[in-house]
């Protein structure tokens, strides 16, 4: 291009302004175009996820909330009105630490690619990696007699009982229905609410009516009915029979001996692999 047509030509509109108006017309180009539209729209996205999701400060801690606890005592039954003891609490927080750590491990280790779904199930799938670790050897007779010894009230056959019994009520109701019972005018809606008990184990008696209850019925003659008072109130039991207790016999039991060693050992050698994983781990138990 010739010299003189150079100096011709007119300066683009806005270049004779100040800086000012040179930045807002930049800025103002650049506001339409799409690609920054796209950046602010991420970037904010981003900010609001990691509002939401905070990154892990630390991934070898474990916190059991005071919530968790309270949680873990209010399901401890069906009712929620038994607590668990300590020891009992004590399982059910090293259950779910254990859980939280399979998890965890699992996670690192790729297992969950591809299986959207919820954290026990990622725990469950490192737990079947765990168990398939475990070799076990053929158990010695010693070590099986020792299993049988240790644990001869899982085959033991206790004492039994059957009995019937009446729903709970007060005494002076139960009086009345004895009285009725025995000159045969019986409710026949007592009748039907009465429950039959074939041959429940006499070491569970107590925990479920009391321990006078279990003295009481232990005590009764056979078919005949009698007032008792349990732990929920007064009742009316009929004592049918009475098994005696049955020691097993080591012999007749080797084979589910074996299965059930074979079992309970491999449930013990892949809890102390996850308790060496622990080991990587802080848990802290609020209060």
């Amino acid at each position: 291009m010739p010299a003189s047509q150079a100096h011709d030509q007119s300066p683009p509109q806005g270049a004779s302004r100040g800086s000012d108006g040179t930045i807002g017309t930049f800025l103002s180009a650049l506001w339409r175009e799409p690609l920054v539209h796209f950046c602010l729209l991420g970037g904010l996205i981003f900010a609001i996820d990691h509002v939401v999701h905070p990154p892990v400060q630390d991934d070898k801690t474990i916190v059991v909330t005071k919530a968790m606890r309270e949680s873990f005592i209010k399901n401890f039954s069906e009712d929620g009105d038994q607590a668990p003891t300590d020891e009992q609490l004590k399982n059910m927080i090293d259950s779910w630490v254990a859980s939280e750590i399979l998890y965890r491990e699992g996670k690192a280790l790729g297992v969950d690619k591809g299986d959207e779904t919820i954290r026990d199930r990622i725990a469950f799938k490192l737990q079947v990696l765990v168990f398939d670790q475990v070799q076990l050897e053929k158990p010695s007779e010693e070590q099986l007699r020792a299993y049988f010894e240790k644990n001869r009230s899982r085959y033991d056959q206790p004492e039994q009982v059957s009995f019937l019994l009446t729903p709970a009520t007060d005494e002076a109701t139960v009086h009345r229905q004895f009285d009725d019972m025995r000159a045969e005018r019986e409710d026949p809606d007592l009748r039907d609410r009465t429950r039959a008990f074939p041959n429940r184990p006499v070491n569970t008696l107590a925990a479920s009516f009391g321990e006078n209850f279990s003295t009481t019925l232990l005590g009764l003659p056979i078919g005949e009915w009698r007032i008792v008072q349990a732990s929920d109130g007064w009742r009316i039991a009929r004592l049918d029979a009475r098994k005696a207790a049955q020691p097993a016999s080591f012999e007749s039991l080797r084979d589910e001996l074996r299965l059930n060693w074979k079992t309970d050992e491999t449930r013990k050698r892949a809890w102390d692999a996850v308790t060496k994983l622990k080991a990587g781990y802080t848990v802290k138990i609020e209060q």
